[in-house]
């Protein structure tokens, strides 16, 4: 299974972006899917998950009100609408299929990851 990240790019503090991530794999369908970051020197932490159907989401406090992730299962795709970035953040955002149908905070219970899309935010 192959994720394709795409979408990152630098932006100014206050703006927004939309990371879009393709799978190879049809069957990831019923999988939830999740977001996560890292920073430079910092550990990969959960940004947001969706579950299989798209109907429920979590977001890392960090996030909330910014961040909006949606999937798309007839295109193979889920999204990370970000509004509102701020400086805090820049890192590198990866995608990532769950082991399960729905989403989860927690990155052992994902099994495929993909190459990341670099985020800048300049202040």
């Amino acid at each position: 299974v192959q994720l394709q990240a795409s979408g990152g790019g630098l932006v100014q503090a206050g703006g927004s972006l939309r990371l879009s991530c393709v799978s190879s794999k049809r069957t990831n369908s019923n999988n939830g899917m999740g977001w996560f970051r890292q920073a430079p020197g910092k550990e990969r932490e959960f940004v947001a998950a969706v579950d299989w159907r798209g109907g429920n989401t979590i977001y890392a406090d960090s996030v909330k009100g910014r961040f909006t992730i949606s999937r798309d299962n007839a295109k193979n795709s889920v999204y990370l609408q970000m509004n509102s970035l701020k400086p805090e953040d820049s890192a590198l955002y990866y995608c990532a299929v769950a082991l399960r149908a729905s989403g989860s905070a927690n990155r052992d219970q994902y099994r495929y990851w993909g190459q990341g899309t670099q985020v800048t935010v300049s202040s």
